[in-house]
Formats: C-alpha cells, sequence, structure tokens
C-alpha cells in the first residue's frame, strides 16, 4: 500500500521531545469535575495534554452524549489554569467550527466516524485552510486502508500536524480486552508511513482499569509516541466508561511506573553487537525464505499427481495430522501454540492454493 502524506509532528507542536502524555476524563460533565480533575492531572508532572469528550457517539439513545458546547468551555478554562493544551473528539463540521470558535488546540477523529469516509470527509472539508493538529483514531474494524483513508482526506485539505491514534479493535470472542489491540496492524502502519506518530489509547483497549499499566508498556516497548489515559476525579460515578477511568493520583502512579526505553543508543559496543546478531536473523530468514520456495513446488508436484489421479485437493486428515505434529514440535522448540497454528494455516493456504491452481490450469481460457 502506498501513501505519500506531508506530515508535521504533533509532538512538536506540544513542545515535547519524548513521549506524548494525554490524560483527561472520558467526558466532561460538571465545570467543577473538569477542572479539578485536570488540576490534579497537572500537579503529578506527568501530562502533556488535557483531553475531554464533549459529543459522545454511543450505542443507545438513552446513554449519556455528553455537555456539548458549554463543555468546550470548561475544558478551554483548564487548559488555561494549568498551562496544557487541550483536545477533543470532533464528528462533524459543526463540532469542529465549535471547538475551533472557543479555542481547542487538537482535534480528534474517533474509532465510529474513522469507519465512514463520508463522515471523514465532511470534517475534513470544515478544516480546509485552518491549520490545526488532528488526531485519527483507528477505524473500530480492523481496516487499515480506511485508516490511513482518513489520514489522506485530512491531509488533502492542508492537514499536516497528523498522529493516529490505536485504541484497538472490536471483536465478539472472548478476550480480556474491551478493544483487541492487534499490535500488528499499527505496526504495519508505522511501517508505510514511517514519519507518522502513533499514540496508544490504553483506556479503550483495556476497558479495565487494572489492565491500563500492562497495555501502556506493551506499547511503550512497540516504541509508539505517546499515550492517552482517561482520567475522573471521581471514576465509580463518571457518566461514561466508569471502569477505564482512574483517579489522577493514581494515573501519575502508572506513568511513573513505565519504563521508557529508546528506539536507539549511542554505545558502539551494543550496537555492534546488535547487528552481528540481526546478522544472524537475516540469514535465517533468508534460509526459511528459500525453503519455502522449495516445500511449494514440491506442493505444486503434489497437485498434479492429484490431477492425475482424480483426488481432490483437500485431504482433512493429512491436514489434522500436520497441525498436531507440528504444534507438538513447536511448543517442544519454545514456540507459543497460536504461532504455529497461525504459520501452519498460512502455509496450508498458499499449498492449496497452488494445487488449485494446477488442477484448473485445463479450464483457463475456456470462458
Amino acid at each position: 500500500m502506498n501513501t505519500n502524506l506531508t506530515l508535521e509532528s504533533i509532538k512538536k507542536f506540544i513542545g515535547v521531545d519524548k513521549h506524548l502524555i494525554i490524560s483527561g476524563p472520558c467526558s466532561a460533565e460538571t465545570e467543577d469535575q473538569v477542572m479539578s480533575t485536570c488540576e490534579r492531572l497537572n500537579a503529578t508532572g506527568k501530562v502533556n495534554m488535557l483531553r475531554a469528550g464533549i459529543w459522545k457517539p454511543r450505542t443507545r439513545p438513552n446513554s449519556f452524549e455528553g455537555v456539548g458546547e458549554v463543555g468546550l468551555e470548561w475544558l478551554v478554562n483548564a487548559g488555561k489554569a494549568t498551562g496544557l493544551k487541550t483536545t477533543t473528539e470532533v464528528a462533524k463540521a459543526e463540532h469542529v467550527e465549535k471547538a475551533l470558535k472557543n479555542g481547542i488546540d487538537v482535534l480528534w477523529i474517533g474509532a465510529r466516524t474513522t469507519v465512514n469516509p463520508f463522515s471523514v470527509q465532511e470534517v475534513a472539508d470544515a478544516l480546509k485552510g485552518v491549520d490545526v493538529p488532528v488526531m485519527v483514531k483507528n477505524p473500530i474494524n480492523p481496516d487499515l486502508a480506511l485508516w490511513i483513508g482518513a489520514l489522506e482526506r485530512l491531509n488533502k485539505v492542508g492537514i499536516t500536524k497528523l498522529a493516529a491514534i490505536h485504541r484497538g479493535f472490536a471483536t465478539s470472542e472472548a478476550t480480556p480486552f474491551r478493544n483487541v489491540p492487534k499490535w500488528e496492524i499499527a505496526i504495519k502502519l508505522k511501517t508505510i508511513v514511517p514519519d507518522l506518530e502513533i499514540i496508544c489509547d490504553p483506556s479503550h483497549i483495556s476497558g479495565n482499569r487494572e489492565l491500563i499499566p500492562l497495555v501502556s508498556q506493551k506499547a511503550l516497548d512497540l516504541d509508539m509516541d505517546g499515550l492517552m489515559i482517561e482520567s475522573h476525579i471521581h471514576p465509580s460515578t463518571a457518566l461514561s466508561d466508569a471502569q477505564q477511568q482512574m483517579k489522577p493520583a493514581a494515573f501519575g502512579q502508572i506513568i511513573d511506573n513505565l519504563v521508557f526505553r529508546k528506539s536507539d543508543v549511542k554505545n558502539e559496543l551494543f550496537n555492534n553487537k546488535l547487528e552481528e546478531l540481526r546478522e544472524q536473523i537475516d540469514k535465517i530468514d533468508d534460509d526459511i525464505i528459500h525453503q519455502f520456495g522449495t516445500r511449494m513446488g514440491i506442493a505444486e508436484q503434489i497437485g498434479i499427481y492429484k490431477k492425475e489421479n482424480k483426488v481432490t485437493v483437500l485431504q482433512v486428515n493429512r491436514w489434522k495430522e500436520i497441525l498436531e505434529e507440528r504444534t507438538s514440535m513447536g511448543k517442544a522448540l519454545g514456540l507459543s501454540e497460536e504461532f504455529i497454528e497461525k504459520l501452519l494455516e498460512l502455509i496450508h493456504k498458499e499449498s492449496i492454493n497452488r494445487q488449485n491452481k494446477v488442477m484448473n490450469e485445463d479450464l483457463v481460457g475456456q470462458k
């Protein structure tokens, strides 16, 4: 996937050299709640930007959907009182206009908006000619093209201070997370757009304040550029997402306990050893790719033999046998069962595709 985004640093705009730490209530509920929460967050000395939801897109219409424009004034006043920049979510042109009119510093687009190109385009059109930073959360479903597309729509109207927010993805499977991280998608985004800053939202990934330290550390270890963590002066009485919010003091303690590692160091001995180990991995990877090529060649020969003898491509018993034997071998070598199963499924799928191609090559061009 190719993309040509023109990017400037949001961290530089905020005045942060390393990690951007954003915190504040999920929703602005009262003037005192916003101000008290933000002042206590500022007192921790661990936060760079304040957040609060003003308009809340909710699944059910009778849920708390935010206080509306008055909340912008509360958030801006909290920013002035603490000297910190502010950010809030916008989902349509009206939100953009009101947020900018009230002096919000940074906007973000939520997951429910990112999933809809029409809504993203409406926000983008409202921002045409405006030099304001915008952060874009991943869409609800794991669709990397939609995520990149939202960034491109904003970039096309002149927004260059862009960042992505990784908040996890919805799933029907039973997991400990509210939204499964699927870290590989955020990694792929960073690979495609290396200059794009990616902020992790551990609150929405976790859905539970107890998991936030774990998710936060994982994000930092994957070299993400910052964290967005929800905080509330009285989490138990919060009108939205009470389980994933924490008191400002607890937020400060979490940040204190995190290990902020470097992406590289100026240590010749370390770098030489690292390069030596990487060369070993490169050689092994080359060998693996060559072996895969040889394996698929044999799979095609099997396809030809099956075709000549009118045997089906899929042999269920053989596949079950491979899964059981290779999984046991992998576990004995210290590899996770999940990794082995995924790897074998990919290999098997490619083998089936190769054999199907051999089986049906006589049909090509007959239609």
